[in-house]
């Protein structure tokens, strides 16, 4: 589903600052090369992960799901001089293909790559976190939520991706689309909880912004 006129989304892409020649070449592979490519955040909400870290300046970065890379490496743009980003991912076989990206944008010694179920892995990090970034299995955003909350710091961020879910957060949900159940009630949840406040961006396809009171 297109949020925008396509002519508008065309014209707003070609006015953002371009993509790298490695996030080019990331882009174009995954599309060429990767099942389900639209999980790819891409050029226009990918200069948004980076524009917003460089306004946040975290020095520790979680991001809970990693696809092939992408969001990643946009993320590691805005990280402090000795900042790292731990990204996590169940799907073992799109690792080499991540980890070749890392190291083609010269930042593998800033990204931790675990592979494993997050819901698993995130209790066992030490690390407080000034920003985590969502975009995994809709089912369990809210347990993801519930899981890092205690490890931010006050003023710290949790941006969520896919919350609008191609516009069926306003339609009627049927009956077993547990996907879009899971959006919705963890947009509810986020808007109501009273340790952060929020803003839901429609950038593609949504982007819930919550900072930690």
């Amino acid at each position: 589903m297109d949020f925008l006129p396509k002519e508008i989304d065309a014209y707003s892409v070609a006015h953002t600052t371009s993509e790298t020649k490695v996030l080019n070449d990331l882009n174009r592979q995954t599309n060429i090369q990767i099942l389900q490519p639209r999980m790819l955040s891409g050029h226009l909400q990918g200069r948004v992960l980076s524009m917003l870290c460089h306004m946040i300046q975290p020095t520790n970065i979680l991001e809970i799901g990693t696809y092939t890379g992408y969001s990643a490496i946009c993320l590691v743009e805005g990280l402090k001089e000795d900042g790292k980003v731990v990204t996590i991912d169940r799907n073992a076989e799109l690792e080499d293909f991540a980890l070749s990206y890392f190291e083609k944008a010269n930042v593998s010694d800033k990204i931790d790559f675990r592979i494993g179920n997050a819901i698993d892995i995130i209790p066992s990090l030490k690390e407080t976190f000034d920003l985590v970034f969502i975009d995994a299995d809709k089912t369990n955003y809210s347990n993801y939520f519930d899981l890092v909350i205690d490890k931010l710091p006050k003023g710290a961020y949790i941006i969520t991706d896919n919350v609008l879910w191609s516009g069926k957060v306003v339609q009627k949900v049927e009956e077993g689309d547990m996907e879009t159940k899971a959006i919705v009630e963890y947009n509810e949840k986020i808007h109501n909880d009273p340790r952060v406040e929020n803003i839901l961006f429609p950038i593609r396809d949504g982007l819930m912004i919550a900072r930690k009171l």
